[in-house]
C-alpha cells in the first residue's frame, strides 16, 4: 500500500492506493474507496552492462536543438523520468550515498509535484537534469553506480 498526500488547488487530499489480485487496484482518497482498472505498459527493459570506449566530448548543439541524450556510464543504473515534466528541484548530490526509495528528483508533471526515486542501492555517480529543464518520458535523469 502506497499512501499519498496531494493538493487541488487549495484542497488537501489523502490517498492510499492498493493493488488487488484481480489486477485492479483499490484508490482510498478522503475515507472513500474506488476500485480502479489501471492500463499497464510494458515492462521496461533492464539496463545492460556495456563496456564502452570513452568518446570525445559532443560539440555544443545551437540554442533552439534538444540537448542529445547522455550515454549511460558502464555499470551504473540510470534513473528515467517516468512521464513528461520540468524539473523543479534536483534533490540528490554527486557522490550522495543512496538507497531504494530515496528521493532523487522533484519534477513537476500535469501541476503536480512528483518525487523520482531511487530504485537501487550505490552511489549518485552523474545527475543529467538541472533545475528548469523540461524531460520527456523515458529521459535519463540520474545515473546510479
Amino acid at each position: 500500500m502506497k499512501d499519498i498526500k496531494f493538493k487541488i488547488g487549495d484542497k488537501q487530499y489523502e490517498a492510499s492506493v492498493a493493488e488487488k489480485e484481480d489486477g485492479k487496484v483499490e484508490v482510498t482518497v478522503n475515507g472513500k474507496a474506488y476500485t480502479v482498472e489501471v492500463e499497464r505498459e510494458a515492462p521496461k527493459a533492464k539496463p545492460v552492462k556495456v563496456q564502452a570506449p570513452a568518446a570525445a566530448a559532443p560539440a555544443a548543439a545551437p540554442a533552439a536543438a534538444p540537448a542529445p541524450k547522455a550515454a549511460p556510464t558502464a555499470g551504473a543504473t540510470t534513473v528515467n523520468a517516468p512521464l513528461p515534466g520540468n524539473i523543479v528541484k534536483v534533490v540528490a548530490t554527486v557522490g550522495q550515498a543512496v538507497k531504494p526509495g530515496d528521493t532523487l528528483i522533484i519534477m513537476e508533471a500535469m501541476k503536480m509535484e512528483n518525487n523520482i526515486v531511487a530504485e537501487s542501492e550505490g552511489s549518485v555517480s552523474r545527475i543529467l537534469v538541472q533545475v528548469g529543464q523540461t524531460v520527456q518520458s523515458g529521459d535519463a535523469l540520474v545515473e546510479i553506480a
